[in-house]
């Protein structure tokens, strides 16, 4: 064994309970089987699958802290508005990264719903003579003639949407035309059980029945870009990305039944590593933070397990223990954590008919702002529009200070369509196809500029006329200016790695349409 402990700040991150006064009781949570989170959250509400008979429904309430008092009874009145609208139960919903107040829905019936909620619309909750009035959808998508499952929002793209459905695709929509789906992603042989995008939003990771997992350029229309066999049981598997890392972490199941957690290299979809957590039933839910944590939550558990990546590997942090099994579970985005109180993460946890907060602090004595554990965060700012998008564009999303709330742009450029027709026709793709424009439109890619760019040293400041000693820096700040250029080397070289990532995706997107249609046209 070894006598050295690895150096980490989030060593003693700790899992804090939220008191009972602070949890929302009476909840009435679908009985329906199907698998999803049936909860998830905004930075300003909750939306929670409802038990409700003439249709399928979901609650949409304010979100509760643990820290402070939120404005409902702490007991939820047994009559509450509800958001109804389809004809059959409600299967998932997510709230847009890009507005707290807009919240889709999926359901039974094959439709994807649109939500607005109105500030005020919780006044008087619970009140004398106060009578409830439901929540009514501002927009409708018939996305299948069979169930839409999962669904999730374009992180970077305003008013883009992607959903899969009964017949074995995931469709991307626009909101701003949404008759018909801008892209369908196909070639799954079964049901589809959890997608993800990535960072930027230009490729989306599945898990399948088929035990397969698959990346897909978000781009461009078709099959999968890459194929590879994931874990060996067909229970629950998900999917979630590493933030802005060419890496996914997968739960899922052995064919020996024994729970999972996987580690992924994208470029290649190619397994890291396989650790098996135990062997329970229970289906595990991934959950990533910013600050490299993964957090693997488990349906029926009362415990949330949390690792630390580094390195290709994850290591294990601690475990957040409750007598309480969780029905379902979801985190709220970075940007509306309690800084004060040292949060780096926060989970909602539905655990009978309650909703409870719990929050992931750091141990710190200094009541001022902790940088060094609060890395910016997501924006609500949309970096893109949806026809900027569905054009090809491609940048990163717009972060945000935890510290100042300033918000800073992205530092990836797209690659024009030329460039890349180029690279194309050096690849013995015939140009009669390739040019044609439903794929060329989706030919575009970060520029690999940032390897070629060199760091320069900003010159030192003059100092006052005195004798200079023979040494005046002293070796750790050498060090430490070193070890800060050795980073910002290492991120620009991992930047470009995954540009020429997303144009060998690409390429391999259109060599595959540019076969299919060639076996058409013959």
């Amino acid at each position: 064994m070894s006598r050295f402990v690895r150096a980490s700040k989030y060593r003693h991150v700790y899992g804090q309970g939220a008191k009972k006064e602070l949890c929302i009781d009476n909840i009435k949570l679908s009985n329906n089987a199907w698998d999803t989170n049936l909860i998830a959250a905004s930075g300003s509400y909750i939306s929670v699958n409802w038990n409700a008979s003439g249709g399928g429904a979901f609650a949409i309430l304010p979100l509760p802290s643990p820290f402070t008092a939120h404005d409902l009874p702490s007991k939820l009145p047994d009559v509450i508005p509800l958001a109804r609208g389809h004809t059959a139960a409600v299967l998932d919903t997510d709230w847009s990264p890009h507005d707290d107040a807009l919240v889709a829905s999926s359901g039974d019936d094959g439709q994807i719903l649109l939500w607005k909620v109105e500030s005020g619309v919780f006044d008087g909750w619970g009140a004398d003579k106060w009578v409830p009035r439901d929540f009514d959808p501002v927009m409708r998508i018939s996305a299948s003639s069979r169930k839409a499952g999962q669904i999730v929002f374009h992180p970077t793209a305003k008013h883009v949407i992607a959903g899969a459905t009964g017949d074995h695709v995931v469709k991307l929509f626009d909101l701003g035309a949404p008759e018909e789906p801008q892209r369908v992603l196909g070639g799954h042989s079964d049901a589809i059980q959890s997608i993800a995008f990535d960072f930027s939003g230009n490729l989306l990771a599945t898990t399948c029945r088929d035990r397969k997992l698959r990346l897909f350029d978000a781009r461009t229309a078709g099959d999968a870009v890459r194929v590879s066999d994931g874990h060996g049981g067909i229970k629950g598997a998900r999917v979630v990305w590493m933030g802005n890392q060419d890496r996914l972490a997968t739960t899922g199941f052995s064919k020996m039944s024994d729970r999972q957690v996987g580690l992924w290299e994208a470029g290649e979809l190619r397994n890291i590593k396989m650790t098996t957590i135990d062997q329970s039933s229970g289906v595990l839910m991934p959950f990533y933070s910013d600050n490299n944590i993964l957090f693997v939550a488990g349906k029926g558990d009362g415990n949330i397990r949390y690792y630390e990546y580094e390195h290709d590997a994850l290591h294990s942090l601690s475990e957040y223990q409750s007598s309480a099994p969780q029905r379902g579970m979801c985190f709220l985005p970075r940007r509306a954590l309690n800084v004060s109180e040292c949060e780096i993460a926060r989970a909602y946890k539905v655990a009978g008919s309650a909703i409870e907060p719990i929050a992931f602090v750091v141990p710190r004595k200094s009541d001022a702002f902790q940088s060094d554990i609060y890395p910016p965060a997501l924006s609500s700012e949309p970096a893109l529009s949806a026809g900027e998008f569905f054009s090809g564009k491609s940048v990163e999303p717009k972060l945000v200070s935890l510290e100042s709330g300033a918000i800073s742009s992205s530092h990836m450029s797209s690659v024009s369509a030329p460039t890349l027709s180029k690279t194309l026709s050096s690849s013995s793709v015939s140009s009669p196809v390739v040019a044609k424009p439903s794929v060329t439109k989706t030919n575009s890619a970060p520029a690999l500029e940032p390897v070629k760019k060199i760091y320069t040293e900003p010159s030192p400041e003059p100092t006052p006329s005195k004798t200079p000693e023979p040494m005046t820096v002293s070796p750790i700040g050498g060090e430490s200016e070193t070890r800060g250029e050795n980073d910002r080397l290492a991120a620009e070289l991992r930047d470009a790695r995954a540009q020429i990532r997303n144009l060998e995706l690409q390429v391999e997107s259109l060599k595959t349409n540019a076969q299919k249609a060639k076996a058409l046209l013959n």
